[in-house]
């Protein structure tokens, strides 16, 4: 598996056993470890890459220990401490790591409770961890643009100078994000001016400010829906014509969609292709017999454009490998293992209808 895969599949076992994790112990062995095996490529067996209970005296507090140290060259590199699954993350649970932090090599702190990660380093103070983290990834939730940072840090990547300068955009980028979030939400009167200013000539009354403030939201939260639609229609191509997105109306979907709304400027690094969801639709064709075709559903990557059961990374149905001159279709056994079959035109997928249904078949 490619290193968002690893991730995904690690995303779906929290939200399958998280209901039943209720000890720290319990959200070290079941999310945390295999975060650090395999997301980020750590031997957890091995005390020269990973020393849990990681001791070093601060000075004021001997003795006291930190739950993970990741280690290069026998260098720590970064620290972790753990909280129990579902626990909100605040500052006062980082005090280990702020003690830690000065008398270690290590530039990197992660605060976790096995969902969320929060990433620290000393932007603001040489060897003094920052209050704030300048990345926050929840795996329940992925947000595809931290993904390459996040592999920034795995032990076959890892460049702490790199790592560094990154870490101020992304901090200050994500602290803005967070304020515009708000601002979409529930502006506030300074934000609403700015746009009343530019577009009204008048005194700004209480009146006037408060129909201003009603303006004010309704125009961001049609400007949202345009630009999604607009990059829906272009990753969907020919079923665009069926996408209705409805009007946003509570703060919780603006906060979901206000990333996606935010970078529609941005080159896709995942363009879905015509053929490819031709070759969806073939699918959907040769299995509607044997199962619902709204179960049916597709994942786009940069490597294949995935076809799944329920939306579901465990039950892969095919593979479309498309990228390439000599198309093929890849079929994963029951091994896990994927088996590619050249196809030359998109009509070829149906001389693997048996294996695509007896495929399907599998996982009902």
């Amino acid at each position: 598996m490619d290193f968002i895969e690893r991730l995904q599949t690690l995303s779906n076992k929290i939200k399958q056993q998280g209901s039943s994790i209720t000890t720290e112990e319990a959200t070290k062995n079941a999310f945390i470890m295999p975060f650090l095996h395999n997301v980020l490529g750590y031997d957890v067996f091995d005390p020269s890459e990973v020393v849990p209970e990681f001791t070093a005296d601060t000075g004021t507090k001997k003795g006291e220990k930190v739950d993970y140290a990741l280690l290069k060259n026998d260098e720590v590199q970064i620290l972790i401490e753990c909280k129990k699954y579902g626990e909100n993350l605040a500052t006062k649970h980082a005090s280990q790591l702020f003690r830690y932090f000065s008398v270690t090599n290590a530039r990197i702190a992660i605060l976790t409770n096995g969902s969320v990660y929060k990433f620290y380093t000393d932007l603001d103070a040489p060897n003094k961890m920052d209050e704030k983290p300048f990345l926050t990834l929840d795996i329940e939730d992925i947000d595809e643009h931290l993904v390459p940072e996040l592999k920034k840090l795995t032990k076959n990547s890892f460049d702490i100078d790199s790592v560094i300068d990154a870490a101020g955009e992304l901090k200050y980028v994500s602290e803005i994000k967070k304020i515009l979030s708000e601002q979409f939400i529930q502006p506030e009167e300074e934000f609403i001016k700015f746009f009343a200013s530019r577009v009204y000539d008048g005194i700004l009354t209480a009146k006037v400010k408060q129909s201003f403030k009603d303006m004010t939201e309704k125009s961001l939260k049609q400007f949202l829906n345009d630009r999604i639609n607009e990059r829906l229609k272009s990753a969907l191509n020919g079923e665009s014509n069926n996408v209705v997105v409805k009007e946003i109306n509570n703060d919780t979907a603006t906060s979901v969609i206000i990333d996606n709304a935010l970078d529609i400027n941005e080159k896709p690094k995942v363009v879905t292709t015509e053929e490819e969801i031709e070759g969806f639709n073939i699918i959907k064709a040769i299995l509607r017999n044997k199962v619902d075709v709204s179960r049916i559903t597709h994942r786009d990557t940069q490597s294949y454009f995935g076809i799944l059961l329920d939306d579901n990374n465990r039950k892969p149905l095919c593979r479309l490998h498309f990228n390439a001159k000599q198309k093929y279709l890849g079929v994963l056994g029951d091994d896990r293992k994927e088996t590619r079959h050249p196809i030359d035109s998109l009509d070829d997928i149906f001389s693997h209808s048996d294996l695509l249904m007896q495929t399907a078949t599998q996982y009902d």
